[in-house]
């Protein structure tokens, strides 16, 4: 059965992480995708290592762990876009795609007569999506983005990290390139509504993503509550404010995870627990009187959480279908039975004999399931491919691109 995307092509010209993510996505979906890099170089994130990705021998390849993060089910071409002989090739090839992706800074693409004006002339139906860290418009339009800066900006910061009166309060981001991640899914949605859109017989359009947009939609539950009381949300650490127990508690070999997230829940908790009376006391007994007596209730949980050890509790409090979990690092995640048994970690086989780690998508489908087969590519893997067998042209032209480092 072939897969949603399978009749679709890209041309990717985005690079880091953004703009790879939303590709990879579409690449699971079945869409066939061609990554355009700079000859040489590459994708800057090649170079993001250590860790790189190993030969057979055990030794390091150019690729890093990053790069192969967000690049499988992938073709690479090398193209200098900067010159004119490498922007027809970019217009050959956007007149075969039915999707642009670009993360170029606002006007580069315009520069180099390959904005959207442009493409949709020699391609109507053309789903042309740029990636910028503020947008298309707007006074910091113009300026580069990354995503720690998001995080910030966005009001991510204001609400992640410990208190600012306790031990190691302040602003804290998170752990991982969220803004660009987000960013990039949403890129992914977007795309696939406009395909359908032109399937349904409309044209090609094009796609304004922003980074500050997708951060600032993100924080939309706390900004909601923010807009109905006028209350600015302040940081609360692993606490939630809004849920009570719903938090990171000490045992006595570790940290464990409550979320007790209704009533009934926190009343199986106090059985467990051994205080059943907290169940029926009237300042606790309903979820809003445990958000306003947060402090008087939390440290009674916490001195009887210190008493037992993780996974003496984790066995209790599920018997009891009291929410709760362990803190893994990344090993222990692989080790989870639960996790082994939904075969998140994957291995696609490369050409070179050692089969590339990674993880699986997220999105399961009864009838068209994700394939991993295509590895990440090497750096410009399939420049001959794709010129000669979609772009027709011959063994001595692509030579001759070749020796003038246009390719």
């Amino acid at each position: 059965m072939p897969r949603p995307l399978s009749h679709i092509r890209v041309l990717d010209l985005s690079r880091i992480l953004t703009g790879p993510w939303a590709s990879q996505n579409l690449a699971d979906l079945g869409a066939e995708v061609i990554k355009v890099e700079r000859p040489g170089a590459g994708d800057d994130t090649r170079g993001w290592g250590p860790p790189w990705f190993k030969d057979l021998d055990g030794k390091d390849t150019s690729d890093s762990s990053y790069f192969l993060s967000c690049n499988r089910g992938k073709k690479s071409i090398t193209l200098d876009i900067s010159r004119p002989e490498g922007q027809r090739i970019v217009r050959a090839l956007a007149a075969k795609c039915d999707v642009l992706i670009e993360n170029y800074k606002v006007g580069t693409l315009a520069r180099y007569h390959l904005s959207y004006k442009e493409l949709r002339e020699i391609n109507p139906h053309l789903i042309y999506c740029s990636i910028t860290g503020f947008g298309q418009s707007g006074p910091y339009a113009p300026r580069p983005g990354y995503d720690f800066v998001f995080q910030g900006m966005s009001g991510l910061m204001s609400i992640t990290g410990e208190r600012d009166e306790l031990p190691g309060g302040g602003p804290m981001k998170v752990g991982i390139g969220i803004a660009d991640i987000l960013t990039g899914m949403y890129a992914s949605l977007a795309i696939t509504a406009a395909i359908v859109h032109c399937e349904r017989g409309g044209s090609g359009q094009y796609i304004d993503m922003a980074l500050l947009d997708s951060m600032v939609a993100f924080n939309a539950n706390q900004i909601s509550g923010y807009f109905v009381s006028g209350n600015i949300p302040k940081r609360t650490g692993n606490a939630h404010p809004n849920i009570v127990p719903y938090q990171v508690f000490a045992c006595k070999d570790g940290h464990i995870i409550l979320a007790v997230g209704n009533d009934s829940q926190f009343a199986s908790l106090c059985k467990v627990i051994g205080r059943p009376e907290l169940a029926a006391d009237e300042r606790f007994q309903l979820m809003s009187g445990r958000i306003v007596n947060r402090d008087a209730l939390i440290p009674l949980i916490a001195e009887i959480m210190r008493k037992r050890g993780i996974h003496e509790w984790i066995e209790v409090l599920e018997g009891a279908n009291v929410p709760c979990g362990p803190i893994n690092n990344m090993e222990q995640v692989f080790e989870d039975p639960q996790v082994q048994h939904r075969e998140l970690k994957v291995e696609i086989p490369t050409s070179a004999g050692l089969p590339c780690p990674t993880v699986a998508s997220p999105m399961r489908f009864s009838e068209t399931p994700v394939e991993y087969t295509v590895p990440p590519p090497t750096l410009g893997q399939h420049t001959q491919e794709i010129l000669q067998d979609l772009l027709g042209m011959d063994r001595p032209t692509v030579q001759a691109l070749a020796a003038k480092g246009i390719i």
